[in-house]
């Protein structure tokens, strides 16, 4: 079983920036094969914002392309999310999401509240 935690939601206003980090762990041996961050408003769908594989490569959703930096952090099985110019559509709930290998399983976050209002 892993564990999922996310860190680093609050309350920002527009304009402004928040750094969320996640991490994985364990107390078996396993392989991630990819790491993301979703994000769920009131009333809306649950939607992919940023991804990063096991190999390097990085997706983002349309509206967050050039203001979120998905990265991996300096501890093994950890990932953050780098976001800037924070708009009021960005407000929901960020889970992250990893997917490990040899057994493939996903495993969710408890997420965390990211609110941009003035």
């Amino acid at each position: 079983q892993v564990q999922v935690v996310e860190s680093g939601g609050g309350l920002v206003q527009p304009g402004g920036s928040l750094r969320l980090s996640c991490a994985a762990t364990s107390s078996s041996i396993f392989s991630v094969d990819r790491m993301e961050w979703y994000r769920q408003a009131p009333g809306k769908q649950r939607e992919l914002v940023a991804s990063m594989t096991r190999g390097g490569s990085r997706n983002y959703a349309e509206s967050v392309k050039d203001r979120f930096t998905i990265s991996g952090g300096d501890a093994k099985n950890t990932v953050a999310l780098q976001m800037n110019s924070l708009k009021p559509e960005d407000t929901a709930v960020y889970y992250c999401y990893v997917r490990t290998i040899i057994p493939v399983r996903d495993y969710w976050g408890q997420g965390t509240q990211v609110t941009v209002s003035s």
